[in-house]
């Protein structure tokens, strides 16, 4: 068993620093699944892309715009999100605090 506080993790900074990522466990030291903490600054997003594992996601402070093919929709804190394999995503804060969110991978989805 591991136990770490999400302070132990050093982020990674992304789209210029507007995006953190922690990976709370790396892809060699787990047999299925990472977990990472992703958050969005204000006005902050991730690419419209779409990949060949599903995630599921899990909000855990503030609120975001999920964008798929088929629309938009805002979630916040509570609210999880599950993406299909190959399915077109987005998420993008469009408020004017911090948001961030759990995501969980395979482990071939964690680069």
């Amino acid at each position: 068993m591991t136990i770490k506080h999400v302070n132990e993790v050093e982020p990674q900074k992304l789209m210029n620093g507007e995006v953190l990522k922690r990976v709370f466990m790396s892809k060699d030291e787990v047999p299925t699944f990472v977990m990472r903490l992703f958050t969005l600054q204000p006005g902050a997003s991730t690419p419209f892309h779409s990949h060949p594992w599903e995630h599921e996601v899990f909000v855990v402070e503030g609120r975001l715009k999920v964008v798929c093919e088929n629309g938009e929709t805002i979630v916040e804190k509570g609210h999880f999100v599950y993406v299909l394999p190959n399915e077109l995503h987005q998420f993008i804060n469009v408020f004017e605090s911090a948001c961030s969110f759990i995501c969980v991978v395979p482990k071939e989805g964690e680069d």
